[in-house]
């Protein structure tokens, strides 16, 4: 037991740390308490060091509050001391399974208020090399969210899929998590010969086995049973709370920005916008699986057009890099949802401010909403289902 509050009248409230087993009340006098409590920082179904305070009637659910901010690492202070090459380190770095989208969200933003044109092969590799991240972010949490609720062969199949696409980026990058291929103008460097080759090749054998992840999970009955009807977000709460991405989209929000506000050259794709909306734990689940064979789809065509095309890779750049004075916003559709970029320049190597608006904090502040009511076995489900991670909402 790690407190207890005052009296107030009949009302008495316990806090208790996790497992403690505190019974209210003994023999035939139960004392009708709330009982408090934590769930984190440190549990390991949080996807890091997220904390939940709840309120307990029983097994059931009063209230909820998600505390974040034992993850936070000030980078959008040190952005403002660091070049615009150097930010480029820290911004792959706040949600770390989706490494290549922070890092286009930034040179988006710089590449905006300096008014340049990118070079047309570097534009295409970046959509092929996101859409590639993408499927990687959902391969972590189509094997991590079983895992959770107790299955757990998934996460040997989905980091089967996961080593395959890995493999590519590593070759192409030189990194596994933190890729830091962007740069203000285009990319790092070219390709390495025959890489599209490869990486299609990696595509059609992720394509060819991703079902067998398919039919084991997605409608195992044990499986049906945790999420089917189990945090239900209606589209108008997740509109309100300013969820996006899976989250939203599972809830019945048509909104992406590669269609709906296309950056890139996301314009001359047809993009496919995976909805559901039921807006359970299993919808999202739904929603993220089938956004998986969407984003190997369009890889493949963004290789397609790599291939056709010839050229330089990025922009020659002075040695010193300084954005003109000014301000921009920048959005992009990340795995998780929308990440959106605020940059305010005072002409110099540095930016003045970069404010990120991350995908995760939105989606997490939804908790507050979907746990009341459910029953403390529910949580877990419930939680892993909201697709975050704590870096990203901490920042």
């Amino acid at each position: 037991m790690t407190g207890m509050t005052t009296d107030a009248g009949d009302l008495r409230e316990l806090t208790v740390g996790t497992g403690a087993g505190l019974i209210a009340g003994t023999g035939d006098q139960q004392l009708g308490t709330d009982m408090v409590l934590n769930i984190g920082p440190q549990h390991p179904s949080t996807h890091g060091v997220l904390r939940l305070k709840l309120v307990l009637d029983g097994e059931r659910v009063v209230a909820c509050e998600p505390i974040v901010g034992y993850m936070h690492r000030g980078a959008e202070k040190l952005f403002e001391v660091r070049d615009y090459r150097q930010i480029i380190v820290l911004a792959n770095r706040h949600d770390w399974l989706s490494a290549f989208s922070n890092e286009l969200g930034v040179v988006l933003a710089v590449e905006r208020l300096m008014g340049m044109e990118v070079p047309e092969r570097a534009t295409w590799l970046r959509m092929a090399l996101a859409e590639l991240n993408r499927v990687l972010n959902h391969l972590m949490f189509l094997g991590s969210y079983p895992l959770e609720i107790g299955a757990i062969t998934p996460i040997f199949y989905a980091f089967r899929e996961r080593e395959t696409i890995q493999a590519v980026m590593e070759e192409v990058s030189g990194g596994r998590i933190h890729y830091m291929f962007n740069r203000v103008g285009g990319l790092k460097e070219e390709v390495p010969y025959g890489w599209t080759g490869r990486a299609r090749a990696a595509i059609g054998e992720v394509r060819r086995r991703l079902p067998d992840l398919d039919h084991l999970i997605r409608r195992n009955e044990i499986f049906l049973a945790r999420t089917v009807g189990v945090g239900v977000l209606s589209a108008a709460d997740a509109a309100a709370f300013g969820a996006s991405g899976p989250v939203a989209r599972a809830s019945g929000l048509d909104l992406d920005l590669r269609r709906d506000d296309p950056y890139l050259a996301y314009d001359e794709l047809d993009v496919p916008v995976v909805t559901k909306t039921a807006g359970d734990c299993h919808a999202r689940f739904e929603v993220l699986l089938d956004q998986v064979y969407a984003s190997l789809d369009l890889a493949e065509q963004c290789l397609d057009r790599v291939d056709r095309l010839t050229g330089p890779i990025n922009t020659r750049l002075p040695k010193v890099l300084k954005a003109p004075e000014g301000h921009t916003y920048a959005w992009t559709e990340n795995p998780l949802g929308i990440n959106g970029y605020y940059l305010v320049s005072r002409g110099e190597k540095t930016p003045w401010r970069l404010k990120l608006r991350t995908a995760s904090y939105a989606n997490v502040q939804a908790l507050a909403t979907l746990l009341p009511g459910c029953l403390v076995p529910d949580l877990i489900a419930i939680l892993g289902s909201m697709f975050f991670v704590v870096g990203d909402i901490d920042k």
